[in-house]
């Protein structure tokens, strides 16, 4: 994620591996589980999902 997560949750529930889980200050995408399928970028207001 980026500085632009804005902890609306929007990912977390497109996340068709649950890679994705709150954080403290936002959602935190765990790259060892992480597919690539681009679901959160698709998802976020924001476009916080960065591929790394």
């Amino acid at each position: 994620m980026t500085d632009a997560c804005i902890s609306c949750g929007a990912c977390e529930a497109e996340c068709p591996v649950s890679s994705i889980t709150a954080g403290d200050d936002a959602y935190v995408i765990d790259a060892g589980s992480c597919i690539d399928c681009g679901s959160c970028a698709g998802a976020c207001p924001v476009d916080a999902p960065q591929p790394e």
